[in-house]
C-alpha cells in the first residue's frame, strides 16, 4: 500500500479556549492487562483526530474511556476545561458488530434518540426536535429513508444514520470506532462528506481507522497507537518509518518514494508470502 503523505490542515489552537480533550497520563486495564498506558494528548476544540494502530492496540478502549463508557486505572481526563464530562456533549458511534440491526426501529427513530437527553426520556419530541432530525437525515443524505427500518438499509447507510443521531444530539465531541469497516467506497465518501461539514460548527472527531491514506488526506493530526502512544502529529510527521514499524511491529516492512511510504507486511511463517497491511 502506498501512503500519500500530504500537509495537514491542522487546526490552530486559540490558547483562551480550553482543549476539547485534555489527556493525562491514561492507562486503562481488562483485569490485569493494560489495555493502553500512560497516554498523554491534549487535542484542540474543533480537531479531527485519526487514531490508528492494529487490532488490540487500545483504540476502541481508549474511545471508550473518553466516552465515559471504560473506567480508568490511573490518569485524568478533561472535557473542554472540566473534569467530568458535560451531559449530551459528547456522541459515541461504536462498531458496526456490537449493534443489533434487528430492532424494529425506523430510521428516523434512531436518530430521534439523540435529542433523548436534551428532552428528558419520557417528554414528547417537540416541532423543534423533529425539525433537527429532518436536518440531520438530509445532511448524511437519508431524509427519504426516514421511515425505513433500520435493519433493511445497507452498511454504509446504517453508519449514516448513527452520525445522524449525533448531529441530532448536537454534541460537540464526536467519538466513532472504526465507521468505516466493510463499506464500499462511496459510503466512505458519503461519511467523510459528514465529517467535513463538521468543521464549521467546530465540532472536535475522533475517529479509529486502519487506512493510512485517509488518515493522512482527511484529519489534522493521527495518533498512531499500540497500547502507548508511538506519534502524535501531522500525518507527514506521525507517518515515518520508525514510528510504524513501532506501531506494527516486526513484521512491517517499509520503504520510501518521495513523499510517500510503500508498507509491505509479511506473514510470520512464511517469507514467501507478502500482503498489503494498513
Amino acid at each position: 500500500m502506498t501512503v500519500a503523505v500530504s500537509p495537514a490542515s491542522v487546526q490552530i489552537a486559540d490558547s483562551t479556549i480550553a482543549p476539547a480533550l485534555d489527556i493525562r497520563h491514561l492507562t486503562v486495564r481488562y483485569r490485569e492487562i493494560e489495555a493502553i498506558s500512560d497516554v498523554s494528548a491534549t487535542i484542540a476544540v474543533g480537531e479531527h483526530i485519526a487514531i490508528i494502530g492494529p487490532n488490540g492496540a487500545g483504540k476502541s478502549t481508549l474511545l471508550k474511556a473518553i466516552a465515559g463508557l471504560q473506567p480508568i486505572a490511573t490518569g485524568e481526563i478533561r472535557w473542554f476545561g472540566n473534569t467530568q464530562a458535560e451531559p449530551n456533549t459528547i456522541a459515541y458511534v461504536p462498531q458496526r458488530l456490537q449493534v443489533d440491526w434487528r430492532f424494529p426501529v425506523s430510521v428516523s427513530d434512531v436518530v430521534l434518540m439523540g435529542r433523548v437527553g436534551r428532552i428528558g426520556l419520557f417528554r414528547r419530541p417537540s416541532a423543534h426536535d423533529r425539525l433537527l432530525v429532518q436536518r440531520a437525515l438530509e445532511r448524511v443524505g437519508l431524509a427519504a429513508f426516514a421511515n425505513r427500518q433500520i435493519g433493511q438499509l445497507s452498511g454504509g447507510q446504517q453508519q449514516r444514520v448513527f452520525l445522524a443521531r449525533a448531529l441530532a444530539q448536537e454534541a460537540r465531541l464526536l467519538l466513532m470506532d472504526e465507521p468505516l469497516v466493510g463499506l464500499d467506497i462511496p459510503s466512505q465518501d458519503e461519511i467523510f462528506r459528514a465529517l467535513a461539514s463538521l468543521r464549521s460548527e467546530r465540532v472536535t472527531v475522533l475517529t479509529a481507522l486502519h487506512d493510512l491514506q485517509q488518515a493522512s488526506r482527511y484529519f489534522d493530526r493521527v495518533m498512531l497507537l499500540n497500547r502507548r502512544l508511538i506519534a502524535f502529529a501531522p500525518a507527514r510527521e506521525a507517518f515515518t518509518a520508525m514510528n510504524l514499524v513501532a506501531t506494527y511491529g516486526g513484521h512491517l516492512h517499509l520503504t520510501s518514494s518521495g513523499d510517500s511510504i510503500l508498507t509491505i507486511a509479511d506473514s510470520c511463517c512464511d517469507s514467501s508470502q507478502m500482503t498489503h497491511h494498513d
